[in-house]
């Protein structure tokens, strides 16, 4: 099992943000919400309040498989404003480990220079902070140990996605199958 934090800012994407932590802890992986925002309580890009499992200045990350950044506005430009998470998107890339940006948040790691010879995606219209990186425009890329999405409509491929990362084809199918997922994709099974 392995062991992912996903960080909430306020004015966060509400798919990008749950569906990710819904099927991978539907995958039996674990999934931490950190709050960058100095209370557990952090309101969406729609208004929604959301109660985070822990507060960045109380969380070590040491035993961090994989980070998580949702996009949405201003959500992704209060995450880049945040020192202590992109000191640990510095450290973590460093580390090898995974990581995960979704919509606007790709700029996060584009401003740190980690998408530099990667491909990536993310929200059209934002490609212009991907500092380096070769635009996809596709709903998902895996580059490496970098997973990007390209927006709420890319929430579902690019979690399983991160699932299948962390497990097995298998474990997504039978996921997949449970979730009706592939027949949203008019998949036969």
């Amino acid at each position: 099992m392995a062991k992912i934090y996903e960080f909430l800012a306020n004015g966060f994407e509400e798919i990008e943000a749950l569906a990710p932590v819904d099927i991978l802890r539907r995958g039996n992986q674990e999934v931490v919400t950190v709050s960058v925002t100095g209370s557990q309580y952090v309101q969406s890009s729609h208004g929604i309040t959301v109660k985070a499992d822990q507060l960045f200045e109380d969380t070590d990350l040491s035993d961090a498989d994989m980070l998580l950044l949702p996009g949405g506005m201003p959500g992704s430009t209060n995450l880049n404003a945040h020192a202590g998470v992109k000191q640990a998107l510095l450290d973590h890339h460093a580390a090898g480990r995974l990581i995960g940006a979704i919509c606007a948040a790709p700029m996060v790691l584009g401003g740190l220079g980690l998408l530099r010879g990667r491909r990536a995606t993310c929200s059209p219209g934002f490609e212009v902070y991907l500092d380096g990186a070769d635009y996809t425009h596709e709903l998902f890329t895996v580059d490496g140990t970098i997973i990007t999405g390209e927006g709420p409509a890319a929430t579902l491929p690019y979690a399983y996605r991160i699932l299948e990362t962390l497990t097995d084809s298998a474990t997504v199918h039978t996921l997949q199958r449970k979730m009706q997922y592939l027949h949203l994709m008019g998949v036969e099974d």
